[in-house]
């Protein structure tokens, strides 16, 4: 993957797509400060591991899942490295069995496509559809890095401006979980 290694803590001059402007425009009308890098399309974790190194944080894992019923909307947030069973956080939740929610459901709710999720996303979810779950190990990161709702860039966000700025803003509350790191295989 292609990196620009330069690393910005403005929006790019160069016009984005409107998903991308709209999160610049949020995260300036909340004064929060950010860093940039840009990049090729980086739309899974592994393809962000030299993101991760120029920006100096991890970057979560950015899950929308649903309901077996599709009735249900999940925005999970948790550690990059970490593995993710779904079992596991259906049990939490005390729901069937989560899927990972389709390219439409993301595009229709967070405004965006797949393999640029990220809580930035909630900013388009006005009618409040999707319930934000977060890890409880990503909480005690100092930053969080994400994609500004498209994967050509990721930003570096303080925790707190995330935890205490930005989630409120977007008229959504946290529900903490708590995932395995090691979950058994066959599990």
């Amino acid at each position: 993957m292609v990196i620009d290694s330069q690393v910005y803590s403005s929006r790019p001059e160069e016009k984005r797509s409107p998903e991308e402007e709209r999160c610049y425009d949020f995260l300036e009308k909340l004064q929060i400060p950010f860093t940039r890098v840009d990049h090729e399309h980086a739309d899974t974790i592994e393809a962000c591991l030299e993101v991760e190194k120029i920006l100096g944080c991890g970057i979560c894992k950015n899950l929308l899942l649903t309901n077996r019923q599709m009735t249900d909307l999940y925005l999970l947030l948790m550690p990059g490295d970490k593995p993710f069973r779904t079992k596991f956080l259906s049990k939490q939740l005390g729901c069937a069995r989560l899927s990972f929610a389709t390219p439409e459901q993301m595009l229709d709710h967070l405004g965006v496509t797949p393999g640029s999720v990220s809580v930035l996303g909630l900013i388009h979810d006005t009618e409040g559809a999707v319930r934000l779950l977060i890890d409880s190990d990503l909480l005690s990161d100092k930053y969080l890095g994400c994609h500004p709702c498209k994967n050509t860039s990721s930003l570096k966000l303080s925790m707190e401006d995330v935890l205490q700025k930005i989630i409120p803003a977007t008229g959504h509350e946290i529900t903490t979980v708590d995932l395995p790191w090691n979950p058994e295989p066959s599990e």
